[in-house]
């Protein structure tokens, strides 16, 4: 198995184990096994997870959907999304985004969630039936292969998922291939300041938690223009670790 796939497995199985026991109404991100969001376990220290939603965000969703959040940060809050418009969740879990989308896009829109992890896919299906939302869609594949067409959705949101996938720049790729010319992003993610080496970014913090894959500030804006981005933003927001921060990261595709 080669390191990509060792690490997309780790991710797979961190997050699956998160997912039974969210629904069993606890948290699968112990200290040993780690994952991004840590709230639910370790206290709401307003880095991760739910504590970046709002109560009246929180009151739309099963309890087993806030205890899922393993994000850092809230992409709703940035995406400025409309009625009607067509949005895609990358790295979708418990579905707290898609669900959260759904409702602000109304019937008339729709909000796809796409996820690797099949606990996490049953659980977000689960949830979005007890929110009582029917404009959902959960796909199961991974991030840098989006099983949707070229220029399909006006949004793209993720929540801490891009720094844990094994080729970013696919990534990056694929959410312009699916953005309809003049579409956005609106991304939560960890992101590290421009002064931190790859190795430095890696003795702060584990891969499956975060941290030691995560993209610099001017790596995240090279790779979005690269990919065919303009007015591209890179907001630090709150410190997860010394030089690592959670982030507000926003783009428009070209025309």
């Amino acid at each position: 198995m080669s390191t990509a796939d060792l690490l997309r497995e780790q991710v797979r199985e961190r997050y699956a184990q998160a997912a039974v026991a969210a629904e069993n109404g606890g948290c699968g991100c112990t200290e040993s096994g780690g994952c991004c969001g840590n709230v639910s376990c370790e206290g709401d220290d307003a880095s991760f997870g739910e504590a970046l939603y709002t109560i009246e965000q929180r009151g739309q969703l099963p309890t087993t959907a806030t205890l899922a959040s393993l994000g850092c940060g809230n992409p709703i809050a940035v995406a400025d999304l409309h009625e009607g418009e067509v949005v895609l969740d990358l790295g979708s879990g418990g579905g707290i985004d898609v669900i959260l989308s759904a409702k602000r896009v109304g019937p008339t829109g729709i909000a796809y969630g796409l996820d690797m992890t099949d606990e996490m896919l049953a659980l977000a299906r689960k949830n979005a039936e007890e929110a009582g939302v029917a404009n959902v869609h959960f796909l199961k594949g991974v991030i840098e292969q989006v099983p949707l067409p070229a220029d399909s959705v006006d949004v793209v949101i993720s929540n801490c998922v891009i720094n844990l996938s094994v080729d970013k720049a696919a990534v990056l790729t694929e959410m312009a291939r699916v953005v309809k010319p003049g579409g956005r992003v609106g991304v939560s993610d960890v992101v590290a300041e421009d002064r931190l080496t790859p190795e430095q970014r890696a003795e702060r913090g584990s891969y499956v938690g975060c941290v030691a894959g995560a993209l610099s500030k001017g790596e995240y804006v090279e790779g979005l223009e690269a990919a065919g981005f303009e007015d591209v933003s890179v907001e630090f927001t709150h410190q997860v670790a010394d030089g690592m921060h959670g982030a507000i990261v926003k783009a428009v595709k070209r025309g």
